[in-house]
């Protein structure tokens, strides 16, 4: 311990069912913290409402090992785990790490020294990073690059591994954060860093050696569906600016990361990547309306309905994500530019089934997608012209900046 008998830092264990594991993977780690980290440490077991004999192993570990203490958590949910053990913690810094201990233990004193100085707020593993080396099945690394790519691509999230199961945090900084994260489950990580992100906080990321366990318990498919619903849920506050991080800003001070996030987001290549996502996103979301609404009215009817709806939902889409503007400010504004650029796509496309139904009288069905298609091509290049210099030109966000 350190002066006072107070820990310096404070490595958290969630568990739920795991009276086998337990005893080695908490022996091992307090060998590694004696063996390796020059402060005072210890070792929380926080138990999810274990049902097996997970609480008793906790407890006979507790009573033998001065460093180690166990929590009781009659819910479950790793981010209520999580929240119940940091608010309470006295450790200037705070960790945690999964039981199958699947990362390399020789990462955990470069994930906390930078928070012990204070040169970072908060600390990831990255199974991600290019010196990283990790050792897991094909769909298990398809599904974590696909669900950051999601993470960049909808939230603007600039870390590279939110799922890692090894992160740290300062507790002055956990203290702001932890308030504002709803998510009770494997969602908190996620929620936390992008909370963090937008209030200009430090993330230092630490590239690790990673095993899979093969025998671990997460349900992949029910987390993800959870993860994903957390990820709308948070972009639609960002959206709306439902979220008060000027009052998680203002603790820590300026960070010019910040001020890029609220401004245009990485300039002409960012729009123009965002920009090509939405549009190929909305192209399918327009021909499947144009497909459904041909059903019952004719060629120029469906076009134009399609047309309609897949605009109001390009403009916010765009307007949040590949132009960085947040807020309910110049919503309104927007929107009616945006029906104009719909407008200008209207006569295009409409123009292209005329000449089409000129040329040929009753083209197939088929033809008619082929030629939207051609002529959404070319309303897409006018149409991100128009966003970038009228709709949504840099000193509509970069007065996020002053």
């Amino acid at each position: 311990m350190s002066v006072a008998g107070r820990p310096v830092l404070d490595v958290v264990i969630p568990v739920y069912n795991e009276e086998k594991d337990l005893e080695p993977c908490v022996r091992r780690l307090h060998e590694h913290l004696v063996r390796t980290f020059p402060y005072g440490f210890r070792i929380t077991v926080a138990d999810n409402a274990s049902t097996d004999t997970t609480p008793a192993v906790a407890a006979a570990l507790a009573a033998e090992v001065p460093e180690v203490r166990s929590v009781r958590l009659e819910q479950k949910g790793r981010g209520r785990a999580l929240r119940t053990v940091w608010s309470g913690s006295e450790a200037p810094v705070l960790a945690y790490m999964d039981v199958d201990l699947s990362t390399d233990l020789n990462a955990l004193l470069p994930l906390v020294a930078p928070l012990i100085s204070g040169h970072s707020d908060l600390a990831i593993g990255s199974r991600l990073a290019r010196s990283s080396r990790v050792v897991r099945g094909p769909k298990r690394e398809f599904i974590s690059r696909a669900y950051n790519l999601i993470l960049r691509g909808s939230l603007a999230a600039r870390f590279s591994d939110a799922q890692c199961g090894f992160k740290a945090i300062r507790r002055d900084v956990a203290e702001r954060l932890l308030p504002m994260v709803e998510d009770t489950g494997w969602f908190f990580d996620t929620e936390l860093l992008v909370l963090a992100e937008r209030a200009g906080l430090r993330i230092h990321e630490v590239p690790v050696d990673w095993v899979d366990d093969p025998d671990s318990t997460v349900h992949i498919v029910r987390t993800a569906t959870d993860d994903l619903k957390g990820v709308l849920r948070v972009g639609r506050a960002l959206a709306t600016g439902s979220l008060p991080l000027d009052r998680l800003a203002r603790p820590f001070g300026d960070d010019p990361r910040d001020r890029e996030l609220s401004g245009v987001p990485g300039g002409l290549a960012r729009q123009l990547v965002g920009f090509c996502v939405v549009g190929a996103l909305s192209t399918l979301f327009y021909l499947a309306l144009y497909s459904a609404f041909r059903l019952g009215v004719g060629p120029q009817f469906a076009n134009a309905g399609a047309l309609l709806v897949s605009a109001v939902a390009n403009t916010a889409a765009n307007r949040r994500l590949t132009f960085g503007v947040r807020g309910r400010d110049w919503a309104v504004r927007h929107q009616a530019q945006g029906l104009v650029v719909f407008a200008i796509g209207l006569a295009l496309t409409s123009g292209s089934l005329a000449a089409l139904g000129a040329a040929t009288g009753d083209p197939a069905h088929s033809t008619e997608l082929a030629v939207l298609i051609v002529a959404n091509l070319a309303a897409t290049v006018l149409r991100f012209l128009l966003f970038r210099l009228w709709v949504f030109p840099e000193r509509t966000t970069s007065r996020n900046d002053r």
